[in-house]
């Protein structure tokens, strides 16, 4: 996305939002402008959440740590583990917990959210590494029973957590309907726009098949209150699946009762 094309966004989005999140297909910390990003955040007074990889965190370090336009930053470890099983584990997990100690030091005030969204696989030897890691560093023993349809954080030291999930099933249209009712907050809560500003209900819908407007063409709050919004919308607090996608997404299993 364009720094110019952000701006037009977040002057929209911000009025909306308690925070925006920066990710959706993308590591944030990789665009060549993303200081200026931040600073755009704090022009229009909006809380920025940050997910990552992790591996630049030293390089925007102190971009980070002196905005306190920044409200949390989530490391993704099992994104680590997926695309680089070749490297070494255990120096990424240093790095990772320099910048935690430097935050603790310089702003205790920011979150800071460790994800392990890979539980049900059949290896998580890794993840065994992670908890070995943060005993050792924080002098603790984490309760490692994880339920998932329960708490899926464990709070191990002031505002450090680790956050816990099972993998998702990306939904495309060629996958199988699993059904017609259910609910899900896309549009209640949250949407997501890519970087050419299509807005779509949520992060889950990649390939931007739920197309509700483009916010760099049609103002955002028109986009929200536009026909197909409302229906989909209406549909989950109804339990209704209206769009074709969203009853091919396996993720709205997760919000039954």
């Amino acid at each position: 996305m364009e720094l110019s094309e952000f701006e037009k966004i977040i002057k929209q989005a911000a009025p909306l939002a308690d925070q925006v999140c920066l990710h959706l297909m993308g590591e944030p910390l990789a665009h060549p402008s993303f200081q200026k990003i931040i600073s755009l955040c704090d022009k229009y007074n909006s809380k920025a959440q940050i997910t990552t990889n992790g591996i630049l965190l030293s390089r925007h370090k102190e971009v980070l740590l002196r905005n306190d336009t920044v409200r949390q930053v989530n490391v993704s470890l099992q994104s680590f583990m997926d695309n680089y099983p070749q490297k070494n584990f255990l120096e990424y997990l240093d790095k990772v917990y320099a910048f935690i100690e430097e935050a603790t030091e310089r702003r205790p005030e920011l979150y800071i959210n460790l994800r392990l969204w890979n539980f049900g696989d059949t290896d998580n030897d890794k993840n065994d590494i992670v908890f070995d890691f943060l005993d050792t560093k924080l002098g603790i023993q984490i309760n490692r029973r994880v339920e998932l349809g329960a708490v899926k954080s464990k709070k191990i030291a002031e505002r450090l957590y680790l956050h816990f999930d099972s993998r998702f099933e990306w939904p495309r249209m060629e996958l199988p309907i699993q059904g017609d009712k259910g609910r899900c907050n896309g549009l209640k809560d949250h949407l997501a726009i890519h970087a050419d500003g299509t807005v779509v209900p949520c992060c889950l819908d990649d390939q931007k098949i739920i197309n509700l407007g483009n916010c760099l063409e049609t103002s955002l709050e028109e986009i929200i209150e536009n026909e197909r919004s409302r229906k989909i919308r209406e549909g989950f607090a109804n339990g209704s699946l209206v769009e074709e996608l969203c009853k091919r997404c396996s993720y709205i299993n997760r919000f039954k009762k």
